[in-house]
């Protein structure tokens, strides 16, 4: 293809190829300071809540077993209020075009529509398991320092404690993906925001109206529990184990997905 230049000759035009649209994307995403405020903030409470809660725990002859905790949890404490980051930021990167009015000239640059949210869902994660990565790993070796010589004390070679850590980090990135396809699917920052914070942190706390039987079902197979399986060290009680319950958030996120590629392909913008 080419196109009309103001000398009146041809030139050719690119090809909306794939890459492009990840680089297009990966730019908007790190261009804007709602992202670097975001981040920043989920990096802070994971720090400063997870370092704080080694530190200042207090063992008292206690084992693990016993205290409920252990030092994977304790260093991770922080992930329960940096998930809300993601999600919201998740939906700021899809939703807000929409508020702003880029999505027009985004679906004009790639009239094939998809490939904008495969590229929007792909750079958001890929940037949530580098920044959640460094931050859960740094946090849980200075917690592992305040916690040496007790018997919360871990280290990486620990039976468990990387796959606890890959699990949060995991949990982190998926919660910002289906943040992501809340965006394309409600158009709007506020309701998406809304809908991500209702499911991490009221739909758990409705169950009680349901029967005990149906409860105990359902509990384990919503986003939120999904999430706390992938980040348990050790399964137990109403959890389920680890690989399963990363199985059921990544069905929640590709479910997300697949409802905001729909609404994205059949609907004007």
């Amino acid at each position: 293809m080419s196109a009309v230049t103001a000398a009146g000759t041809t030139a050719p035009r690119a090809k909306v190829a794939f890459p492009r649209v990840l680089h297009s994307e990966w730019i908007k995403l790190w261009s804007v300071r709602s992202t670097w405020f975001t981040m920043g903030l989920a990096v802070f409470l994971m720090v400063v809540i997870g370092t704080v809660a080694c530190f200042v725990f207090d063992p008292a002859g206690k084992t693990p077993a016993e205290a409920g905790t252990d030092g994977v949890s304790l260093a991770t404490n922080g992930a329960m209020l940096a998930q809300l980051c993601f999600g919201v930021l998740g939906v700021i990167f899809s939703a807000g075009e929409y508020g702003n009015g880029m999505i027009r000239s985004t679906m004009s640059a790639v009239p094939r529509r998809t490939p904008v949210l495969w590229a929007k869902a792909l750079v958001f994660a890929a940037a949530s398991l580098v920044v959640a990565g460094v931050t859960v790993l740094l946090t849980f070796l200075a917690g592992a320092t305040a916690l040496d010589g007790t018997a919360f004390g871990l280290s990486l070679s620990d039976e468990g404690v990387l796959r606890t850590l890959a699990g949060t980090v995991a949990y982190l990135a998926l919660v910002g993906v289906v943040g992501v396809a809340l965006g394309f699917l409600l158009r709007s920052v506020a309701g998406g925001v809304a809908v991500i914070a209702g499911v991490l942190f009221v739909i758990d706390s409705l169950t009680f109206i349901l029967p005990a039987s149906v409860a105990d079902t359902v509990i384990p197979y919503l986003p939120g529990h999904a999430g706390r399986a992938m980040m348990a060290l050790h399964s137990g009680g109403d959890l389920l184990s680890p690989g399963v319950g990363a199985s059921v958030l990544t069905t929640w996120a590709v479910v997300a997905l697949a409802a905001g590629a729909i609404r994205l392909t059949r609907s004007d913008v």
